[in-house]
């Protein structure tokens, strides 16, 4: 767990290399049913233009079937449960053994999000302080001009991350109460990801 733009991307990204995890990122299933024009994707897509969460039964309706579909038994979530909702439901269905909580500050968000530029047709991601463009404004490989996404503008990030923390607190209190909660504290993720790896060792090796 985490807000948007805190890194669990990346993290979740290191778990699966370090651990040999199956990684199931909610976010990339929305992307992938937005890209396909599935009948999920176009309803997905009206409430991610607006800056609000996929509600519950969208979402989980998505991760149970992708869940179904898994024979490894170590499976890594990214971006769900995002409710007490969703938690509930995969409660039902599945054993969560520990919740990962990565806790950014919100100003450290803020920041990161609103300095990142995309090449749109290639999708080329940068950031202003820790990849900039060779040329202001300009992609590296065309030349063409960057864009800033719409949820990445200061004004959506704030929505995101109040919304966020409205619906997860519950969450976090959810699983609290089960004794499955690891929060770790930091503002860079190469400082987050040696206390994560430290504790997923003590639990898996």
């Amino acid at each position: 767990m985490g807000p948007p733009g805190s890194g669990k991307g990346t993290v979740s990204s290191r778990i699966v290399d370090r651990f040999s995890f199956h990684h199931i990122s909610s976010g990339d299933l929305l992307r992938h049913h937005i890209r396909s024009d599935t009948q999920l994707g176009r309803e997905a897509k009206e409430f991610i233009t607006k800056g609000l969460l996929v509600p519950d039964t969208l979402v989980t309706k998505l991760i149970l079937s992708e869940l179904s579909t898994v024979e490894q038994n170590r499976q890594l979530l990214d971006g769900f449960p995002r409710t007490v909702i969703q938690a509930k439901e995969l409660d039902h269905n599945y054993d969560i053994d520990i919740i990962v909580n990565l806790d950014v500050p919100f100003d450290t968000i803020t920041d990161r999000i609103s300095k990142r530029w995309i090449h749109a047709s290639s999708g080329r991601t940068y950031n202003l302080d820790f990849n900039p463009p060779k040329v202001s404004g300009k992609d590296d490989e065309t030349g063409e001009d960057l864009v800033q996404r719409d949820d990445d503008k200061p004004e959506s990030v704030m929505q995101r991350l109040q919304t966020y923390s409205e619906l997860t607190s519950p969450l976090l209190d959810y699983y609290t109460a089960q004794d499955k909660v690891a929060s770790f504290s930091g503002t860079e993720t190469n400082v987050i990801w040696p206390q994560v790896e430290k504790f997923l060792k003590s639990r898996t090796e």
